[in-house]
């Protein structure tokens, strides 16, 4: 099975060679550090966020204000639409996300919940399209936005595809942490969950990310069979008990899943 990719620790980072440009490593780092938090920067928060020095920030902040994809404001810097880009680059690159879409608009609009797709990206999974109903989060979710895997079913779902040794090396990167009183901490436990994910081939999480939030995932395949990202639904524990979301909206789920999967499967390269 393949190998989870993991965020490489201080030591083990790659060095400035013949296959790293670190010049063009430092300039999505000034990128990244632009978030909901920080959705405007001057020079020297710029710097602070990335380590970089303030003569380093500024230049690769001028480059990309000359691309287009950073304005800036009297002091301060932001990103502008065209950083986008880079993000549909990537969806378009799949046709997987154009046919999922439509076929998940119609479950929503059956089942009256949310539905969502997720790629694994290290510990976390990213969102790469959602079709929402009504506000069950606290967390505002979108295309992009990122949770962790080990405590949500869409998670559970792509790492219960991975050796055991892998995720154990995962975890040593990225400890488990309670979310709520629910939530998975142990890595024995962990481990028994994936393995019954990987036998019944779907997931179901009751509130171990945030109290309130349930949700059931299934897996999607590409043409060779490999699981390549996860489908789920996500309800109001108060509304939608586990037992609805298993016996009425995972056959459904599933029948979805399989649906998107087999429809890749038939897509010529």
């Amino acid at each position: 099975m393949p190998e989870p990719e993991t965020t490489p620790a201080a030591d083990t980072a790659p060095r400035p060679g013949d296959s790293y440009v670190q010049s063009f490593a430092r300039g999505l780092a000034v990128i990244r550090s632009f978030d909901a938090r920080a959705p405007q920067q001057t020079l020297t928060e710029v710097a602070q966020r990335t380590g970089l020095t303030r003569a380093g920030a500024r230049r690769i902040l001028l480059t990309l204000e000359g691309l287009g994809y950073v304005r800036s404001q009297g002091r301060q810097f932001c990103l502008t639409p065209r950083i986008l880009d880079l993000g549909f680059a990537y969806l378009s690159s799949l046709p997987l996300w154009n046919l999922a879409e439509p076929v998940m608009q119609a479950l929503v609009e059956e089942l009256k919940e949310s539905c969502s797709a997720a790629v694994l990206d290290g510990a976390d999974i990213v969102y790469v399209l959602r079709v929402p109903t009504h506000k069950i989060m606290s967390i505002n979710l979108g295309i992009g936005s990122r949770l962790p895997a080990a405590c949500t079913s869409m998670g559970r779902t792509l790492l219960a595809e991975f050796e055991t040794s892998a995720v154990d090396a995962l975890l040593r990167q990225h400890p488990l942490v309670a979310h709520t009183a629910r939530t998975i901490t142990d890595a024995a436990a962990l481990h028994a969950e994936l393995a019954r994910v990987r036998a019944q081939g779907w997931c179901l999480v009751d509130q171990e990310l945030e109290e309130g939030l349930i949700s059931v995932a299934a897996p999607l395949k590409n043409r060779a069979g490999q699981v390549v990202a996860a489908l789920n639904i996500s309800g109001q524990a108060n509304r939608t008990s586990t037992e609805m979301l298993r016996e009425q909206l995972l056959p459904e789920l599933l029948a979805t899943a399989q649906a998107i999967s087999r429809t890749v499967g038939l897509r010529r390269a």
